[in-house]
This record gives structure tokens, sequence and C-alpha cells, in this order.
């Protein structure tokens, strides 16, 4: 082999090995992961740092301790949350209750339909629920807080939410 080809193909590999290596020490964080995917950062609180992602789009993220969080309405979030990210939409989500009103409620899905319209969506069960979208542009600071009493929408769920305690059931 001359010279000249074993020097480039050496450098080739030294320049690749840098790229691969840059990429992996700049993994995204999660509130880059909601960008790409087509939603607003402010969806999970500030300081997650300990998050997983499978190439499926299943996530998990892990926060200190649960915790409150006010936009329009107050968001409660368990230490543990999880769900299915596709663009545009969080579904299969666990570990997130709504506040509206005096009432909780888990949220089972996150969706901006089109996002020129400004608005966010909510599925709580039966029902969902839109907010501006410009209110979670931001992640929230997040303030320590017990588990919420919850009620589901969900017809039919007897099972108790292995995250919440003593949870109450509801259909509205």
């Amino acid at each position: 082999m001359p010279p000249s080809i074993f020097l480039l193909t050496l450098f080739t590999f030294s320049i690749s090995t840098h790229f691969w290596v840059s990429y992996s020490q700049q993994s995204p964080t999660i509130y880059e992961l909601l960008k790409l995917n087509g939603l607003p950062m402010g969806l999970f609180p500030k300081g997650v740092t300990n998050f997983s992602v499978d190439d499926s789009g299943r996530f998990q993220v892990f926060l200190d301790e649960a915790c409150n969080a006010k936009f329009e309405d107050e968001l409660h979030y368990d230490q543990n949350v999880s769900g299915c990210l596709t663009f545009g939409r969080i579904n299969d989500l666990s570990g997130i209750s709504a506040k509206d009103l005096f009432l909780w409620f888990l949220v089972k899905e996150i969706w901006v339909d089109v996002p020129s319209s400004g608005l966010i969506y909510f599925d709580v069960g039966v029902v969902s629920k839109q907010f501006s979208l410009s209110s979670f542009e931001t992640p929230r600071a997040c303030v320590a807080s017990s588990v919420p009493k919850i009620l589901s929408r969900k017809v039919g769920n007897d099972e108790q939410e292995p995250d919440h305690q003593e949870p109450t059931r509801a259909i509205l």
C-alpha cells in the first residue's frame, strides 16, 4: 500500500472517530428530544438530568422527587415519568397528572396537531383539554409535592394506579 493512501486512510479514520466520540459525548437532553419531535421543551420541569429513551421512542424520565409546576393549570410529576415519544405526540403516558378546578386527573396522552394553531392537547381519558402552546415553551420550576389524589376518567378502570396512593375514581 502506498504511503499516501495509508496516510489518507489513517486521516479519514481519525476524523470519523473524532466525530463519533464528539457525538456520543453530546447526547441530546430530554428537552432537545422534545423539540426535535415537534413538542415544546417545557413539558418536563427544570432540572431533569437523568432519562432514557430507546429506538422505538419509549422513554423514562427520572426526577429527584415528585413535584408540581404551575402552567395555565397545575401539573404534578411523579418521580418517574414514562411514555412513548413520536413526532408531535407522547402516548402511553404515566406519571403526569393535571389539576382542573380542584380535581387531579391522570394525563394519558399529549399532542400537538398543527403547530401553527398554537395549541397543545392533554388527554385525560374521555376528554382532552387544550392549552396555549406558548405556556410550555420553557421548562418550569417544580416544587416538591406529595402525591395528589387522582380522579380517573377512564370508564370501568378498577385497578389501582401503581404510582399513586389511594386514587379516587369518577366518570365525568
